[in-house]
């Protein structure tokens, strides 16, 4: 029985032998198949979130903008009117429909006809500039045109708008660069600079849709 025994171990352990290289060729160390998976994730979770947030800083610059009155009625200057609506501050598009009658007309219509006169104050105390005229049913709101030198205060503040749009842009792109380096210990020297190099390309690009942005702007201003 021993003999037996021995004989197969003799004839097993070549098979065995022959086994292990294969495997060992064919298996990578567990941790740098973790490391190589964690530095792909990283970088392009981190490019991704760049995008998303800067993504917001130029929707925020373009709500900003259409808040300004340019002369011309638009639904956008009433963004920022709320409505105290049982107690919590509400924003008026979401109480009423906001509509253009004409170049220099809008017509807020509230959903609930008993929130007019909620409604009307709540326009009155945001200072736009403009009487609201109701006749119990809808409130109308002729947009008064602009001086000249009102024209050019609100190109003024249109530029101000997107210098803030630049500013928040260029915040995140530094918090990005900063995060890249925080890993860089973690990260090949190649990977590294691809994301910083993406992420200054975006910030580019971005800049110079804000520029774009705020050009159009100023001229709708200035376009009497």
């Amino acid at each position: 029985m021993r003999r037996r025994l021995a004989a197969l171990a003799c004839l097993a352990a070549p098979l065995v032998g022959a086994l292990v290289p294969a495997r060992a060729h064919r298996r990578r160390p567990r941790g740098v198949a973790l490391a190589a998976a964690d530095e792909e994730y990283d970088v392009d979770m981190m490019i991704l979130e760049t995008e998303e947030k800067m993504g917001k800083s130029i929707a925020a610059l373009q709500s900003n903008l259409g808040a300004l009155r340019t002369g011309r009625a638009s639904p956008d200057v009433l963004k920022r009117v709320t409505v105290d609506y049982y107690g919590a501050e509400t924003p008026l598009n979401q109480l009423a429909g906001i509509s253009v009658a004409s170049g220099t007309q809008l017509v807020v219509s509230p959903f609930d006809k008993s929130t007019l006169g909620d409604v009307e104050a709540a326009i009155l105390d945001a200072n736009l500039g403009m009487t609201p005229n109701s006749d119990g049913e809808v409130i109308r709101l002729n947009i008064p045109q602009l001086t000249e030198d009102r024209r050019k205060d609100v190109v003024k503040e249109a530029k101000a708008i997107g210098e803030e749009a630049k500013v928040a842009v260029r915040s995140i792109r530094k918090k990005s660069n900063d995060s890249v380096k925080k890993k860089g210990k973690d990260l090949s020297e190649d990977v590294a600079k691809d994301a910083s190099d993406q992420i200054q390309k975006l910030t580019d690009k971005l800049i110079k849709d804000i520029d774009s942005i705020v050009a159009k702007k100023e001229k709708d201003v200035m376009t009497v």
